[in-house]
């Protein structure tokens, strides 16, 4: 075998299964139809409420691998692959993914295998990985729930892999949840019998067939509250790859368990209070506070759920409000927390689109502008991250946890004495006034040297181990230890950097390297 044929089957196979190997990662989730065009059109219209499909496709995704890795993102997430529901229904077509007819056929307005091959072969090669959207719960109907052809459905083409038709009524039953139907009787979604052997096996061999097919990573799972929990251990085993699970539901104890059988779960239990601390300049610094706490407790791993803000079932956080300040420390809050960090497509460009469909917007609209604030904001917050995971071989898998609080203001620190981050969030929004916070808690020593990354500002650890964090317009700080920023790290500035005690004066100049393209677009 040639060194070029070894090279090019390594790139088409799938470069991480396990959790330990996702840790790392940082993942940019957009709708397949709805980020790029093979054509690469930044002004073909998408009237969101026709809920027709746009153009979006798997090579338009390759055409724009440049803008997603320009912000430092390693995974992208897109919807399910799957043939859909060809007619338009009641509630529009089927650009979303989520329901299917034929699971083992892919969806042509996306593109064709070779093109899905094609898109895991383009992230393989720059080291990046891809995690596809799957449905194991449901099949799609255009139509009343009584009317289903069930011989349309592969490879369940017979009522008797099915549940007998009830829609879900009461969420506080679980068995209501399991065995009745989404949908209703303008678009039903007929729910497998997973508790059938038989159904299990059919989506075991699918799954392993689909990941090894299309070179596949790892897997978001869609509904996973609405299957009984003892079919996800075969299924996340049969996938071979790391699965995330949605359960949306913001109680930690009814959601933390589902960890127990898949690799994680989306922290819906860390988003509620993520929104309710940043959507207003009123919001809850302390539930936000709490729920950390909660979350490291009640789960069997933080450090291994999605930590997101923004997604495709929930109003963007920019419809909650405009304020940049505000968008930038819930942004921060996702990358720097524990788990996985998870932004969704059009959030780095401060779309506010509300409930769906009005959230799920073409990217391609926004130019892929590269000098937005939040995109430059969300690069150097993953540059940071990525730099922490290099320095700390523990940063990883030590559980964040809040050093300080007040009304306004969320201090949190993560990773070991000596290369420890600590992120200063406040909700005092835009208009918020300068001020210098002095932060205990840090686990800095007195006299230790530390940068403050966003504005690469110098400061020095008081006596008595707190540091002078200076504040502003309400926003984000992250500090980081500053003999921990050299040997090519490439944060702050080009010229001298100066060090100043808490009182402003100066103690002595250094030189560091600079961060430049993000510092010009984020210092604030």
């Amino acid at each position: 075998m040639t060194i070029f044929l070894f090279l090019a089957i390594f790139v088409a196979t799938a470069l991480a299964a396990t959790p330990a190997e996702w840790r790392s990662q940082s993942i940019y989730f957009l709708l397949t139809d709805r980020f790029a065009r093979t054509d690469n059109s930044t002004t073909a219209s998408c009237d969101l409420s026709a809920r027709q499909y746009c153009g979006g496709s798997w090579q338009g995704i390759i055409n724009q691998l440049d803008y997603i890795q320009g912000m430092g993102f390693t995974a992208i997430w897109i919807t399910p692959v799957t043939a859909q529901i060809p007619q338009d229904t009641g509630y529009g077509q089927a650009y979303h993914g989520y329901w299917q007819q034929d699971a083992y056929a892919l969806n042509s307005h996306y593109g064709t295998a070779d093109d899905l091959k094609a898109l895991a072969s383009a992230l393989h090669s720059r080291g990046m990985y891809l995690m596809v959207d799957v449905v194991a719960n449901h099949m799609g109907h255009n139509g009343t729930g009584s009317s289903v052809d069930y011989s349309v459905y592969r490879p369940f083409n017979s009522q008797k892999y099915f549940h007998n038709l009830c829609w879900i009524s009461d969420y506080n039953n679980q068995t209501n949840v399991e065995d009745c139907w989404l949908g209703d009787n303008t678009v039903a979604l007929p729910d497998l019998d997973t508790t059938s052997t038989e159904v299990k096996n059919m989506w075991y061999d699918w799954v392993e067939s689909l990941v090894s097919n299309y070179s596949v990573d790892g897997l978001r799972v869609d509904t996973v509250k609405n299957v009984q929990k003892n079919f996800w251990p075969g299924y996340n085993n049969a996938s071979g790859v790391y699965c995330i699970g949605e359960v949306f539901d913001g109680d930690a104890s009814y959601t933390c368990p589902y960890q127990e059988d898949l690799d994680g779960v989306l922290n819906y239990p860390m988003y509620y209070p993520l929104l309710r601390a940043f959507e207003s300049t009123n919001g809850s610094i302390s539930d936000l506070y709490n729920m950390i706490n909660t979350v490291k407790s009640t789960c069997r791993d933080s450090t291994l759920l999605g930590t997101f803000v923004e997604n495709h079932d929930n109003p963007r956080f920019a419809n909650y409000t405009s304020d940049m300040s505000l968008a930038k420390n819930a942004a921060t809050f996702t990358i720097l927390a524990d788990g996985i960090p998870i932004i969704y497509a059009g959030q780095e460009q401060h779309y506010s689109g509300g409930n769906d469909p009005y959230n799920r917007e073409a990217t391609w609209l926004s130019g892929y502008k590269t000098t937005s604030e939040l995109y430059t904001h969300i690069a150097a917050s993953n540059k940071i991250r990525t730099h922490a995971i290099k320095q700390d071989t523990g940063y990883l898998t030590y559980k964040n946890y809040p050093i300080y609080q007040d009304t306004s203001t969320l201090a949190m620190r993560k990773g070991y004495n000596g290369t420890q981050t600590i992120t200063v969030l406040s909700n005092l929004g835009a208009s918020g006034s300068s001020y210098t916070l002095s932060l205990p808690g840090t686990g800095y020593t007195a006299g230790q040297k530390i940068t403050e990354i966003y504005t690469c500002t110098n400061l020095t650890v008081n006596s008595n181990g707190s540091v002078p964090v200076p504040m502003k317009s309400g926003l984000p700080r992250i500090l980081y230890p500053a003999d921990k920023l050299v040997n090519g790290s490439s944060f702050c500035s080009s010229a001298i950097t100066v060090f100043k005690d808490a009182g402003g004066g100066v103690l002595f100049f250094s030189y560091t390297v600079i961060f430049a393209q993000v510092l010009i677009a984020i210092m604030t």
